[in-house]
């Protein structure tokens, strides 16, 4: 029997379609601070390379709701129809009352999995080589479910939210992404040492998972171990898809981001059921908004994960090649990445690589 997912039985797999232009909607969100320049570097880029999707700008200006922070109805009425979004930075207002938009987004559509792809850039010469991993982060839970209170004065508890259908959800994905990108590893990355119920279900969920995808290696490592080998030596885990509840992926992600440069060159998605946003994870540097200073590289690598997720492979490896060629050549690097080249220079350089 063959062991390969059947498209119906996939979990998050994308329902869009393409209009009778023969084109695909897209929402953007282009962003805060830098983000308007990073955004329309990704379009010219596109329009450039004849990337059948059209762009659905939209306003997540946050509104609230209920007495919580909430998304436009308009902005969410897009992605909800459109299935899939790609996002520049996004700064919280401060002092209003607002909490964290990226985690207002997370919540509005149930966007269970963060994939962070870290791998090395050919060219742009870091402390590490052959950097070539992929995190997945559970997404919905854990710390980060927002259950805390006063026990007495000056004790305050907090409670890790663990359970087996969000587990079970991210772990499934995990199998199947390592599946879909051909590596041959999955590996949960945990604490079931000292949290023994919590982490304990996580991994426990991840041995039963494990069970139906018998091409694919399982095991385990702690957290604390994994930290130490992977900034020793990160070769060993480029055969891996490292999957992890919430807190260990925030941080983990992160700090294999730091391996291959920074933020500034790391992709990330955020999966759901029915919708997936695509992000640039760095922040919107409104000290240099408007200056052309801005490296678009970050989201311009989540679109190509946006495209893949698509299925519109040949456009996102066309693309990404571009921009690799471009990196490694080194005559049009912005500043953060030791060179002098303005965001639009940049941006004709990839186009001049499409080939």
């Amino acid at each position: 029997m063959d062991t390969c997912i059947l498209l119906k039985d996939k979990i998050a797999h994308f329902k869009g379609q393409k209009g009778s232009d023969g084109k695909y909607t897209v929402s953007l969100i282009e962003g805060d601070g830098i983000g308007p320049e990073i955004s329309q570097s990704v379009k010219d880029i596109y329009s450039a390379a004849n990337v059948p999707i059209k762009w659905e700008p939209i306003d997540v200006g946050p509104i609230i709701k209920d007495g919580q922070t909430a998304i436009p109805d308009d902005a969410v009425t897009s992605i909800e129809k459109n299935f899939v979004a790609l996002k520049g930075p996004l700064a919280t207002p401060v002092g209003k009352g607002h909490r964290s938009l990226n985690l207002t987004l997370r919540k509005t559509f149930n966007l269970f999995a963060n994939v962070r792809p870290c791998k090395s850039i050919a060219g742009y010469k870091t402390a590490y080589d052959n950097v070539d991993t992929v995190l997945i982060r559970e997404n919905t839970e854990g710390e980060y479910s927002g259950i805390e209170h006063v026990v007495v004065d000056g004790v305050v508890q907090s409670i890790k939210l663990i359970t087996k259908e969000a587990s079970e959800r991210v772990l499934r994905y995990a199998f199947q992404y390592a599946q879909d990108i051909k590596k041959p590893k999955v590996r949960v990355v945990h604490k079931a040492t000292i949290m023994k119920m919590s982490d304990g279900l996580f991994l426990s969920t991840a041995r039963d998972v494990a069970k139906g995808f018998p091409q694919i290696e399982f095991d385990a490592e702690l957290l604390d171990n994994a930290c130490l080998k992977v900034t020793t030596d990160p070769a060993p885990y480029a055969d891996k898809v490292l999957v992890m509840p919430n807190l260990y992926g925030d941080i983990l992600s992160d700090m294999c981001a730091g391996l291959i440069g920074g933020l500034g060159l790391t992709p990330s998605g955020n999966i759901g059921d029915e919708c997936s946003i695509f992000e640039a994870v760095h922040g919107s540097a409104p000290d240099i908004a408007g200056k052309g200073l801005a490296n678009p590289t970050a989201l311009l690598l989540s679109s190509i994960m946006m495209l893949r997720h698509m299925g519109l492979n040949a456009e996102a490896d066309k693309i990404e090649t571009a921009i690799f060629k471009t990196l490694a050549d080194g005559k049009a690097r912005t500043g953060d990445l030791g060179g002098k080249a303005k965001t639009h220079e940049y941006t004709q350089a990839i186009i001049e690589n499409l080939g």
